[in-house]
């Protein structure tokens, strides 16, 4: 008789149990996790795991002894409920390509693939053409985008915003909205929101939870640090070019941020695949104060270190106001508290 638990992060042997049963299957637990479960048989064996970060469903693997028993569609149905509880019912997953379709049978639907790597999917079967309908009635002719994190927001993102302003008649701008960052997302809309208030063709957007951030990108099946980010990028150009197609976005700008090999192997992949798609894509170089490189890192390490006044000129005056405020000091503390905070 096998029965569901949920495993507590303070439960070593039973997360030990899950460790082993992912490396069994080809997999590594992920990096980010906030709730996992396990089916154990009557002798405390575990058969099958599953597991939850914000809306994405990740680390499911049953034991191959016990595969074709539908084992996974009793995780996947305690997981939907768990969900359903905290109040989060459109959920997404992320599957090998040979997995796509068992999980198209348990009710999943595919948003995007990386051939050979990955696919996307959702439990809705029309959400992100929803949100691609909705994109649509922004749409203003050809026009430009940006995606951004801005945490927090700096005078290189206004400037690279600027530059791309300066050039089309519409600027569409992406604000990641995972809460993944240590400027919270409200907190990075506002500052986004009210730094390009002065560009009028400028048109802000969230994200949604189609567009990801590295932070919280799947890893568990990928097999290096480098095929990750690659197939992040691969991913994210997917989406993106079908996000394009609704809104008639024709160019993307992306900032160069020197020293960083995520961001390099990034722009890399989008100089190449998104003309392949129609859509060019213009590296920036940075913007410079003196010998600095402005970016979010660079701010958030002078906050990190104690120096806040060092951060006046790379920022733009909104998000200066916002930072001496005490509005601001709960994010100032995360940041001195974070033990990284520079993006490599």
């Amino acid at each position: 008789m096998s029965y569901l638990s949920r495993i507590a992060p303070t439960d070593r042997r039973r997360r030990a149990q899950v460790d082993a049963l992912l490396e069994q299957e080809g997999i590594q637990r992920d990096g980010n996790l906030d709730y996992t479960c396990g089916l154990f048989d009557e002798d405390g064996a575990l058969l099958a795991t599953g597991s939850c970060f914000g809306p994405t469903l990740r680390c499911l693997a049953v034991d191959h002894a016990h595969q074709g028993e539908g084992l996974l569609n009793q995780v996947l149905t305690h997981l939907t409920e768990y969900q359903a509880e905290r109040g989060c019912f459109q959920l997404f997953l992320y599957t090998k390509c040979q997995s796509a379709k068992f999980f198209g049978d348990l009710g999943f639907y595919e948003i995007a693939r990386v051939d050979g790597k990955l696919v996307f999917m959702e439990n809705r079967r029309d959400g992100f053409a929803r949100y691609c309908q909705k994109l649509s009635q922004h749409r203003r002719g050809d026009a430009a985008a940006i995606v951004m994190n801005a945490n927090p927001f700096t005078r290189g993102h206004l400037y690279l915003v600027e530059q791309a302003a300066k050039e089309w008649e519409t600027v569409h701008l992406f604000v990641l909205s995972e809460d993944a960052s240590l400027v919270p997302y409200p907190v990075r809309w506002k500052l986004v929101t009210e730094g390009v208030a002065h560009l009028p063709n400028v048109v802000c957007h969230p994200s949604g939870p189609y567009i990801i951030s590295a932070a919280t990108f799947p890893s568990y099946f990928l097999k290096d640090a480098d095929t990750v980010i690659l197939t992040h990028a691969a991913l994210d150009i997917a989406v993106f070019g079908k996000i394009a197609a609704a809104l008639g976005i024709v160019c993307r700008y992306v900032g160069e941020e020197p020293g960083s090999h995520v961001t390099a192997l990034y722009n890399q992949t989008m100089a190449q695949r998104l003309p392949e798609m129609g859509i060019d894509c213009r590296i920036i170089p940075r913007l410079t104060e003196g010998d600095t490189v402005v970016s979010a890192s660079t701010v958030r390490k002078a906050i990190h270190d104690g120096d806040l006044e060092a951060v006046r000129p790379w920022v733009p005056e909104t998000t200066w106001r916002y930072l001496t405020s005490p509005a601001a000091a709960s994010v100032l503390q995360a940041i001195q508290r974070s033990g990284s905070v520079v993006h490599y």
